[in-house]
């Protein structure tokens, strides 16, 4: 099984591009999307003109002014003038919702060689400015105030969670220690320090409460940030690295009142993953690593029961027994997770593709974990509402 049992077309991904994640003063938007773009079509060893469509990821919700950025790719070179570009959204999936965008128009053939971009431009807004544009994404508080955006909305979730089976301040400690450990490695990372155990689960004029239960290292922070890929359906001759190939993906949407769905169910993400596995004709045990949408921390520990790692109200277990770690079961967040490596909307599904390719490709550097084979991308948007997962794979 597989994408190109599936339906007859490779789809590879062929070059790639990463920018640093954080507060990126010197940078707009658009000299994000251009450089990631120039990046992934060089390392791809193909000229601009070669690319047949185009598709950026992007939510913006008012963050910045230009509600139109679809083409601002094209400023990479004047050959790529009359290209068809889109510019998708699908609120923190909106990165893998242009993915995936990219993958059907290849199965559909109406393109052999796509451009992917992730992109967002958000520290430069007031807290008041992000949280509001945030909290769009919620059926219940779009058009509210807001400074604090889903951290109230993941804080629910944590309640939740500790009224069906306990405690879990320490265990969401365990993984924010984890991923700001593993984000030390990644050049990438807005936060690149280890901050140890003992800080992330003790609260703190530091590491203050953000949303009860959750402090300041239980949420990803507002970055900037893009990266950029090169599908293609062949192997592209002068590639600065081995391709890799997309054995199988999955989405699906949840319903968007809170009313409709349960808290701890994460149903979309769950059906996203069975298609997406079950497409590969894999398992998690086939699995290598995974990268995982850990908007906070609450997040990581509910999909380590979402993807079966363990059973529901057993997460713990996964990160307590460091079956998560590096050099464990299913290492988790190797780039440091959006917990470390930072979350700049748009770009945030792209970028978890990016760096499962490096892994997969032998070029992640000190990420680099030996001999990894297989990997799968999850990316939600909203409080499990859009869900995306991919599995890769070494050609």
């Amino acid at each position: 099984m597989g994408v190109r049992e599936t339906f007859g077309t490779d789809v590879l991904l062929t070059g790639w591009g990463h920018s640093p994640f954080g507060k990126l003063v010197d940078e707009t938007l658009e000299s994000l999307v251009v450089s990631v773009a120039r990046e992934a079509i060089e390392g791809a060893g193909i000229e601009p003109g070669q690319v047949d469509e185009i598709y950026l990821g992007q939510f913006n919700s008012g963050m910045v002014p230009l509600g139109f950025a679809s083409s601002l790719a094209l400023q990479v070179s004047d050959d790529l003038a009359g290209r068809p570009a889109t510019r998708v959204e699908n609120a923190c999936a909106s990165g893998s919702a242009a993915f995936q965008q990219g993958v059907k128009a290849l199965l559909a053939g109406t393109a052999r060689t796509v451009l992917v971009i992730g992109a967002e431009k958000m520290t430069h807004a007031t807290p008041d400015v992000v949280g509001a544009a945030l909290v769009g994404a919620d059926y219940e508080l779009a058009g509210t105030a807001s400074r604090t955006g889903f951290a109230g909305i993941f804080a629910e979730v944590a309640k939740h969670y500790e009224k069906r089976h306990g405690a879990v301040s320490d265990t969401l400690g365990l993984i924010a220690a984890k991923n700001h450990r593993n984000g030390v490695l990644n050049p990438y990372a807005q936060l690149r320090k280890d901050l140890g155990e003992e800080f992330c689960q003790t609260v703190s004029d530091r590491n203050p409460v953000v949303a009860e239960p959750l402090r300041r290292t239980d949420c990803s922070p507002v970055s900037d940030g893009a990266a950029a890929v090169v599908l293609s359906t062949a192997p592209t001759p002068g590639a600065a690295a081995a391709p890799v190939r997309l054995a199988g993906f999955g989405h699906a949407n949840d319903f968007l009142p809170a009313a409709k769905r349960d808290p701890l169910e994460f149903a979309g993400s769950v059906a996203a993953w069975q298609r997406a596995l079950a497409m590969a004709g894999a398992g998690l045990d086939d699995l290598d690593l995974a990268e995982v949408h850990d908007c906070f921390t609450i997040a990581e520990l509910v999909l380590y029961e979402v993807m079966g790692l363990t059973s529901r109200g057993e997460g713990r277990r996964a990160v307590e027994e460091g079956w998560v770690q590096r050099g464990g079961r299913l290492p988790v967040n190797l780039s440091g997770g959006l917990k470390a490596k930072g979350h700049p909307v748009g770009a945030t599904g792209v970028s978890q593709h990016v760096l499962a390719a490096m892994q997969l490709s032998g070029t992640a550097g000190e990420m680099q974990l030996p001999g990894a084979r297989r990997a799968a991308v999850h990316n939600m948007g909203g409080l499990a509402v859009a869900n995306y997962v991919s599995v890769l794979e070494s050609c």
